[in-house]
């Protein structure tokens, strides 16, 4: 039964930062009832990433919980170098899984991650803490006009990291959280290569910028991970990052619920800038925004003659 403030009953929730971030002790994530699971859902929604100390689950019991969000989908360019299993995703420091980029998971998709559920299977002794960022603090506290100009903007993502830089997808640089209605700042130094409306030079200083931004402490919560710990964030609304300061094996494990489409807080106001007249020695920096951009029309031009005909 839950409390006056819709906290179950024997569940303690401590903030652990002013932007973000709650750990959550006295439940066990799989045995949770309806209510209970609801109750989870709410304050992730309040919290933007929940930790949860001492779960110690089993594969499958990880793989279970994380379906209660929605569909799952293990890492569409990475393998797991343990545990082999098609939902779940396994990164090692010692196999070269150390995330030490500020990022939101697979924004390089059309349908980035909605949110990840992660469990710390083995920890250093000491170091290997992972930071998270609130997307949402990182624009509220824009001037004005840097809102108005970003919010009418679009950012194209890449794999780049993963060695696959013809995977992209282009996504609103402020998207809006399809739960909260709250704006977020989706631009991040990991995955996000250009922004589509202004020239290459433009776009290098103001990307720069924006993704430097996000990671203002201020904004940001760092937890030091136990064995056993799980933690659940929403990808629409944070970045995160790995602090590479530890000697010895790490592993966590991770399912990933997908099936997201981000959306902007408007359409973008200005068509994509791809440098005109002919080709010159500064071409190149257009060179992958304008092959993306061919790639859409022809593909929406088969789609068309597909449904035509």
């Amino acid at each position: 039964m839950a409390g006056n403030n819709g906290i179950p009953a024997g569940w303690r929730v401590e903030r652990l930062a002013g932007a973000l971030g709650a750990e959550v002790t006295g439940l066990r994530l799989n045995n949770l009832d309806e209510e209970q699971f609801d109750a989870v859902r709410r304050l992730l929604l309040e919290h933007l990433v929940l930790f949860f100390p001492n779960q110690h689950l089993e594969v499958e019991e990880h793989v279970g919980f994380g379906r209660r969000f929605g569909p799952l989908e293990a890492h569409p360019n990475l393998k797991n170098p343990y545990t082999q299993h098609p939902e779940l995703f396994e990164l090692a420091a010692t196999h070269g899984g150390v995330a030490d980029e500020w990022h939101t998971d697979l924004t390089f998709r059309q349908d980035p991650a909605v949110l990840s559920v992660l469990q710390l299977r083995r920890a250093p002794p000491v170091g290997g803490d992972t930071q998270w960022t609130s997307l949402y603090a990182a624009y509220d506290e824009l001037s004005e006009p840097m809102k108005d100009l970003c919010d009418g903007l679009s950012a194209l993502h890449d794999a780049l990291p993963h060695n696959h830089p013809e995977q992209m997808a282009i996504h609103p640089v402020v998207r809006v959280h399809p739960d909260t209605g709250r704006r977020a700042l989706y631009v991040n130094e990991h995955f996000t290569r250009r922004l589509v409306e202004l020239n290459a030079t433009e776009s290098d200083t103001l990307l720069g910028y924006l993704t430097s931004w996000v990671t203002n402490p201020r904004f940001t919560v760092r937890y030091r991970w136990t064995e056993g710990t799980v933690a659940i964030w929403d990808n629409r609304c944070t970045q995160h990052f790995v602090l590479n300061d530890f000697e010895g094996e790490r592993v966590i494990q991770r399912v990933t619920v997908m099936g997201d489409l981000p959306q902007g807080a408007q359409a973008p106001r200005w068509q994509p800038w791809v440098r005109p007249g002919r080709l010159s020695a500064t071409s190149r920096h257009d060179r992958q925004l304008a092959l993306f951009l061919r790639d859409q029309r022809q593909r929406a031009l088969a789609d068309a003659k597909t449904s035509g005909g």
